[in-house]
């Protein structure tokens, strides 16, 4: 399960961030099409979180939805997985969003 692997490096970016003060809650945005399932990346933040000055504390995961434009017909579309195909049925596509993995808030004291 990279989901553990992930989580881990989230975590000691955010207690390095908050440099010796204790974490309350953080906030991440996951891309759909990141290949990170949200589910098991909260089951592995309460283990990532043990012994660190994280721990306790609340995890909050934002899905953001996967797009990508075409650049045949010029379409934006959305994208539910990683097919990689414009309604038009080109598979000349870039991905515009989906992708992210981002810390976007931390709550510390």
């Amino acid at each position: 399960m990279h989901e553990m692997a992930i989580t881990q490096s989230v975590v000691e970016a955010v207690c390095e961030h908050a440099a010796g003060r204790r974490v309350h809650s953080v906030k991440l945005e996951v891309g759909a099409l990141c290949a990170v399932v949200p589910d098991a990346m909260m089951f592995c933040f309460e283990l990532a979180t043990e012994g660190t000055a994280a721990e306790g504390a609340s995890l909050e995961v934002e899905l953001r939805s996967g797009e990508a434009r075409c650049r045949t017909c010029d379409t934006d579309f959305a994208l539910n997985d990683l097919i990689l195909l414009c309604p038009c049925g080109s598979a000349d596509v870039d991905v515009v969003a989906g992708r992210e993995l981002k810390i976007l808030s931390m709550e510390v004291s």
